[in-house]
């Protein structure tokens, strides 16, 4: 049975989910003197999964004390609540619920925007005070405006699309976006300058970076047009707040809308706080009850599917693919870990390493594949836990340059996959794998030997002089220790031979060194695949 904790007031939905798999015990802890790490590292050693909003910090002290914690989910988008490295280099699954409350935090941007263009929050303050101020509450037109978006992903995209509806001139900067795709979107893509100078509201959509902290501060400020207008439901240490107070004052920025800060809840005594042309809400981007329900059912569902399939959707610390690719991949998934744990186990040390990808399977998301061989290939040689999410980093860890390059070219196989050892003295330096029937994998060949070996179990490799009576020197000498032989592949090049021979248990040494002794025999090493 997993265990999986919920925290910080998530939707009850997640924990039916959850619960309705009958292999997951849930925990809800709603108690915000756990959220601080310290609290949280003390409490957090049994579970296997962990579901959290933006209340909970996540760091490298929490990880160190869950040496059972296989995945955490984020009902939202953003994860910088989340050390992503140290879950990473531990293994742990970080994923996200993008999507779910995209619409939500879009319609607040755009809400804020119009409750700035319009003074309603400073006109129902007044009307409350017994005041009836037309004249100073006197706002500007939507209609014909232009809409500076800084950040064109899900949410930057949404607002995009609301504003042309409203009749508005919408021009965005993201170094990610291509002018194509902005154009098919009708957004005109700018430089961050020139969205600066041209906008008469600034709407920021980016991630937490560290590019992006203080990205809006007395320069970028100062550069923006006379009178132009700042929303930010972002985060909050996208903005100076004591910059913007003072850019507001002078007037040169007519009034901004803050949804987050860089500390929340913020000190009350923050000059921003009290400037009648900058309105506030906290932190209410993604709070409705439709966006709460969406993304703890998208989380909870994420990560039954790991838990119990293993299968990952929305990580952003490993290659996500939707379920219909992942099934396509899964074979290949299956074959390269043990290409992996192949090859690793007859070299025995770190190289660097070329992987191709040739036929059918080019045309998938390879990522994922290349992560499990590097799973299989640094299982082989460190007592470090591998799995698909920590590989590629122990693999950069340990020095390990990794070459993966794609060829769509006919070959005899529909897909191959070629593990190619650079700067390997053992043989062989390359293995070639492929799937047949979309889901059986094969070994096809070994250094410059063509084969057909199924990669299972324990296997004894033999590399040997292609003369006559090897083959029954193996059988002879396997049936006297009662090893039984399931398979055995041979494939030939000039006078050398390679021989793949799978056995229902392991070999003694004894066995192995009595195979060596016969003249011919140039190595002889077993392998387990599992």
């Amino acid at each position: 049975m997993f265990r999986v904790m919920i925290r910080d007031n998530m939707s009850p939905v997640a924990k039916e989910i959850l619960e309705a798999t009958g292999k997951i015990a849930v925990v809800v802890d709603n108690d915000k003197a756990t959220s601080d790490p310290e609290a949280l590292s003390k409490i957090i050693r049994e579970f296997d999964g962990l579901a959290v909003r933006s209340g909970t910090r996540v760091t490298e002290a929490v990880l160190e004390n869950a040496p059972r914690l296989k995945v955490i989910g984020r009902a939202g988008i953003g994860v910088d609540n989340i050390d992503q490295q140290a879950a990473t280099k531990k293994g742990i699954v970080v994923m996200n619920a993008p999507g779910g409350n995209t619409v939500t935090t879009a319609e607040h941007a755009l809400s804020m925007m119009f409750a700035l263009a319009r003074n309603i929050p400073q006109a129902t303050a007044s009307l409350r005070e017994g005041k009836w101020e037309k004249k100073q509450l006197t706002g500007v037109e939507i209609t014909g405006k232009t809409l500076g978006i800084v950040g064109l992903g899900h949410i930057g995209r949404v607002v995009a699309d609301r504003a042309l509806g409203l009749k508005m001139k919408v021009v965005a900067a993201d170094p990610f976006v291509s002018r194509e795709a902005a154009g098919k979107m009708g957004v005109r893509l700018a430089g961050f300058d020139e969205l600066l100078a041209q906008s008469d509201f600034i709407t920021l959509h980016v991630p937490r970076l560290k590019e992006t902290e203080n990205l809006i501060n007395a320069d970028t400020l100062a550069r923006m047009k006379p009178g132009a207008r700042l929303i930010n439901c972002s985060r909050g240490e996208v903005v100076n707040l004591d910059d913007l107070y003072d850019a507001v004052s002078s007037g040169h920025i007519a009034g901004a809308a803050l949804d987050v800060f860089p500390k929340e809840p913020p000190d009350p005594g923050l000059a921003v706080l009290s400037h009648p042309n900058i309105i506030f809400t906290p932190h209410l981007g993604a709070s409705t009850s439709e966006a709460q329900v969406n993304v703890a059912r998208m989380i909870a569902e994420q990560m039954a599917a790991y838990l119990l399939d293993g299968v990952i959707t929305n990580a952003v610390n490993f290659p996500s693919v939707s379920m219909e690719e992942m099934a396509r991949l899964r074979p290949h998934l299956t074959l390269a870990e043990k290409m992996g744990s192949l090859i690793g186990q007859l070299v025995g040390a770190v190289h660097d390493i070329t992987i191709t990808y040739s036929g059918e399977i080019a045309k998938l998301s390879t990522r994922p594949v290349t992560h499990a061989l590097l799973k299989g290939l640094l299982g082989a040689y460190t007592d470090t836990p591998i799995n698909y999410v920590n590989a590629r980093a122990i693999a950069q860890d340990k020095g390990m340059r990794i070459r993966e390059t794609t060829d769509q070219s006919p070959e005899d196989f529909s897909s191959i996959i070629k593990l190619r050892i650079e700067g390997a003295n053992a043989s062989p330096d390359e293995i070639w794998g492929t799937v047949y029937e979309k889901k059986y994998p094969r070994l096809v060949r070994m250094g410059d030997v063509y084969l057909d070996a199924i990669p299972d179990g324990s296997m004894i490799v033999i590399e040997n002089i292609d003369k006559p009576g090897v083959i029954g020197h193996v059988g002879t000498t396997l049936g006297r220790h009662k090893v039984n032989i399931g398979r055995f592949q041979l494939g030939r090049q000039d006078d050398r031979a390679v021989c793949l021979v799978n056995i229902d248990s392991p070999a003694s040494e004894q066995a192995l060194d009595e195979i060596r002794a016969l003249p011919v025999i140039l190595s002889v090493r077993q392998v387990h695949l599992g």
